[in-house]
């Protein structure tokens, strides 16, 4: 996998099990609650990620002690609501379950700090909280633009007022301002009453943050969702142990692969009595026809009975904010639209989820309008995805949702990576739950009946057939036509990154032109050669290639099918003969079509090209570990192919 992007092969099944990895937002508002509280308190299963790392490096800045004691255990030595250090500068990323409620519990902690994060974070609202917070004396400071970190925080001055019992708060735009000022006001000397003002989004995620109070000693007094009482005297006590459930929000993107790839496939670590409000996802997947299970500590999802598609629907998505995503996405796979409401806090996440949503969604085919707080999504016409590159926005769940549209079309994800953040190897366990659609990939010398024998193997099997030489001859065969020299790195990628290609039978046109018999002519075939050693060329028809894998399956022949275009391929073959033999073979092709050639230039043509396929820099021609070698020299066609479906059909497919 490169740092740079991700290629997802077209999907046909998914199935298994999955151990979820633990809640960001429970391991969050544990660490720093077992921060707080009086004690020492073990953590199992704590979410190993960015967002939690965030968090464990602003607790030992602030003095805290954390210790790792193995796997996910972590132990951490409450301070009593007291930091030891008093003055300290906070680096938090771009986690937003860790400087939200740092910035509340510090404005109380009477110390000098200063919060910052990346350049989102300094673009996601705080004023709400921070004007919370002043009507209880918290002494804060803006350091660039009023109503976004960066923070200053200072120890509240003598004349503010600190005894207020009454604060009020907006509740429209994060529900994280509500559990961060909650978690803090326990530094409080007097009881304190939090009034929302406006309707709270994301409840569930602050019945979380109650239910995980509650276990720190902690109950909070609530009447309905506008007012919430944190009672005099309340003070942290560590309960021992604690147990971090997995993640259900990350369960929602493995329960929608079930239900697309048939499953069935069950996540462990969550279960019908879940804290976590995301759980409900289960039940708008139900609502969209898909078999679900639930169990104590499990969920489970397959696709629709009988077979059928999932039914578009109309969805209040205040229950599930972050799990909503995933039904943006599986939304291209239901007959009629599904419309998303009630998403105001996606505006403020990591990124405008609503309108990187949208973009994203456009690119694949869909028609997509949208809101302040809604979204509508109308599947392509015939369910027919296109292939797309899909940018990420540096927001973790825009890279894990979008992996679900493989199930449609060859997918491209940019900066993958970012999926560090919640689930750092959600790729890895992507795949292992996944069955791609089969290639069989067939590499070898020019000459060595690559082309003939693929295309048979594809006919015989009844799958789509990829001839990679014929992008680089069309390269070639576009850039002359431009002008443009076979060593022009730049201008020759260029023209490949935009090639104007349609694959139609036997036909092959370039910009509507059929150009068949013309990408066969040899100087176009040295031509060919020359352009596919560029590395940037060989880059922009990577994806192109892959694109070409579509149900039932691909037959695919070149030069670096197996080792670099579809390495997962199960059957890979690595064809050869002697020089003779294929000069032989090339000389009859020249003559048939009525072109002179010489026997003994074709020989030192082909071993030229030999050498400049395998020497070259990027994506040199070689036999890769795992391939059949097959040498045709003495073999017919007819038993060259039926070789090549022996080790096919002999080789288990993944799933």
């Amino acid at each position: 996998m490169s740092t740079e992007h991700i290629d997802l092969p077209q999907l046909v099944a998914a199935c298994g099990t999955l151990s979820l990895p633990g809640s960001k937002s429970l391991s969050n508002r544990l660490l720093l609650l077992a921060a707080l509280a009086e004690g020492e308190t073990e953590l199992h299963d704590l979410l190993l990620s960015d967002d939690t790392q965030r968090m464990l490096d602003a607790l030992a800045t602030l003095g805290v002690g954390v210790e790792r004691l193995a796997g996910r255990t972590f132990r951490v030595r409450g301070v009593g609501g007291v930091f030891p250090v008093r003055e300290a500068d906070l680096f938090l990323g771009n986690a937003g379950t860790a400087f939200r409620p740092l910035t509340a519990v510090l404005a109380l902690a009477g110390g000098n700090y200063r919060l910052a994060g990346v350049a989102r974070m300094h673009e996601r609202p705080i004023g709400d909280l921070v004007d919370a917070l002043r009507q209880i004396g918290a002494d804060m400071d803006y350091l660039a633009e009023a109503g976004f970190p960066p923070l200053a925080i200072r120890p509240p001055a003598p004349e503010r007022n600190v005894s207020a019992s009454v604060v009020r708060l907006r509740g429209d735009v994060s529900s994280q301002f509500l559990s961060g000022l909650l978690m803090a006001l326990p530094l409080r000397a007097g009881a304190t009453t939090v009034e929302v003002v406006g309707e709270l989004i994301s409840q569930p995620y602050v019945d979380l943050t109650l239910a995980t109070m509650a276990s720190f000693g902690v109950p909070v007094e609530r009447d309905g969702w506008r007012r919430f009482t944190v009672p005099a005297g309340s003070r942290y006590r560590s309960p021992g142990r604690l147990q971090v459930e997995g993640d259900a929000s990350s369960a929602s993107y493995f329960l929608a692969l079930g239900a697309l790839g048939g499953g069935p496939l069950r996540v462990t670590g969550v279960g019908r009595d879940s804290l976590q409000g995301d759980v409900r996802f289960a039940d708008a997947l139900a609502r969209m026809g898909a078999r679900v299970a639930v169990g104590d500590r499990w969920i489970e999802a397959s696709a629709p009975a009988g077979g059928g598609r999932l039914r578009g629907m109309e969805l209040d998505c205040n229950p599930i904010p972050d799990a909503a995503m995933t039904l943006a996405t599986l939304a291209l796979f239901a007959d009629g639209p599904t419309t998303l409401r009630r998403i105001a806090s996606w505006r403020v996440k990591e990124t405008d989820r609503i309108a990187a949503m949208a973009c994203e969604l456009r690119k694949l085919g869909a028609t997509v309008d949208e809101g302040d707080d809604w979204l509508r999504v109308s599947p392509p016409p015939a369910g027919d995805l296109r292939p797309a590159t899909i940018d990420t926005y540096d927001d973790h769940r825009m890279a894990m949702c979008f992996s679900l549209a493989a199930f449609g079309t060859p997918l491209r994800i940019n900066d993958p990576a970012t999926v560090g953040k919640t689930f750092p190897d959600y790729f890895a366990r992507f795949v292992e739950l996944t069955q791609p659609v089969p290639v069989v990939a067939i590499d070898g010398t020019s000459a060595s009946g690559k082309g003939t024998i693929a295309a048979r193997v594809a006919a015989a099997l009844g799958w789509h057939y990829l001839d990679s030489g014929a992008l680089y001859r069309l390269t070639a065969l576009a850039a002359r036509r431009a002008g443009v020299a076979c060593d022009d790195e730049a201008a020759v990628a260029a023209i490949a990154g935009r090639l104007d290609v349609e694959f139609a039978g036997d036909a092959i046109r370039l910009a509507g032109e059929e150009v068949g018999d013309a990408i066969r002519h040899e100087e176009i075939s040295v031509a060919a050669s020359r352009v596919a050693a560029l590395p940037a060329v060989r880059a922009a028809l990577l994806f192109r290639q892959r694109a070409f894998r579509r149900p039932p399956g691909l037959v695919a022949d070149g030069r670096d099918m197996g080792s670099v275009v579809f390495p997962d391929s199960p059957t890979k073959v690595f064809l050869t003969a002697s020089l003779e033999i294929r000069a032989m073979r090339r000389h009859k092709q020249l003559i048939d079509k009525g072109i002179a050639a010489n026997i003994a230039d074709l020989v030192l043509d082909l071993r030229e090209r030999d050498e400049r396929d395998s020497q070259r820099s990027v994506a040199p021609m070689q036999q890769s570990k795992d391939a059949h070698l097959l040498d045709t020299s003495d073999l017919t066609i007819v038993s060259a192919v039926a070789q090549v479906l022996d080790w096919v059909r002999g080789c288990p497919q993944k799933g």
